[in-house]
């Protein structure tokens, strides 16, 4: 009996291990998988961002001014090139220096974009895509755009670095292709915030701000913006000019947010 009970626990043993080994495998493959789709999206949007934005064009018989008029024209035509192809994609942001540059997408809600990239596939990444409620046409008074972290540092991780007022000083600038222009912004506020019960009042929900109804709104968005802002840029912004906000998520606090806010430049 007693040797009939050792060889049974024995075998609990070597099936325990068994699964156990089992269970760590399945785990590396997961694992080994989510990093190879991983490295296949970055690069994938790194192939992309090379032929729309980084395809500059040096004409030897162009000035400055008309390589840089030429460059924009083209890049315009490779959006819409992506566009007829992904129908989704309605513009591409930038910001020089960093790893910030993808295309932007936008659905019929806010949520589609969350785990889903710009080929409509699956990502726990997501997609950089702009508010269900922004309108091109009119346009819209603020661009407002979102975007994930990745511990990989792609997506809107980068957008962290505004933290600190050194990095700002040397990427000032945002550049943001739509179907119908290409622009440059400048960053007048940058700051951490949260998304907010229904019941807390007289705070500044940043992420309502799409259209305002009228320059008392404008001003007010403005004014929380600044004074919200982690440092002083120096940058303001009058009633008409069309803003630009980025917003990630932070851990500073539950449903924390970090957001940046520009305005558009003018020529």
């Amino acid at each position: 009996m007693k040797a009939n009970k050792r060889n049974n626990l024995l075998i609990i043993k070597y099936i325990i291990i068994i699964i156990f080994s089992i269970l760590i495998l399945i785990s590396f493959i997961f694992l080994i998988t989510t990093k190879y789709i991983e490295y296949k999206e970055k690069k994938d949007y790194e192939s992309l961002a090379d032929y729309i934005v980084n395809n500059e064009n040096q004409g030897i018989f162009m000035d400055g001014s008309q390589a840089k008029a030429k460059d924009k024209a083209e890049k315009i035509l490779k959006l819409e090139e992506l566009n007829n192809q992904y129908k989704d994609v309605v513009a591409w942001l930038e910001i020089p220096g960093t790893s910030i540059n993808y295309p932007v997408v936008q659905a019929q809600d806010n949520v589609y974009y969350l785990d889903h990239t710009y080929k409509k596939t699956y990502s726990s990444r997501g997609s950089i895509f702009l508010d269900k409620d922004v309108s091109f046409e009119k346009p819209s008074d603020n661009f407002l755009i979102y975007g994930h972290r990745s511990k990989s540092g792609t997506m809107f991780e980068g957008l962290l670095e505004y933290e600190n007022e050194g990095f700002y000083q040397e990427h000032k600038i945002i550049n943001f292709s739509t179907l119908q222009e290409d622009s440059e912004y400048e960053i007048l506020a940058v700051f951490r915030s949260r998304v907010y019960n229904k019941s807390d009042t007289n705070v500044f929900r940043y992420y309502f701000f799409i259209n305002a109804e009228n320059e008392s709104e404008y001003n007010n968005f403005i004014l929380n913006s600044k004074k919200a802002s982690l440092y002083d840029t120096g940058v303001n912004a009058s009633y008409g000019e069309q803003l630009l906000t980025l917003s990630t998520c932070a851990y500073h606090t539950e449903d924390g947010r970090f957001v940046v806010v520009a305005k558009k430049i003018k020529y």
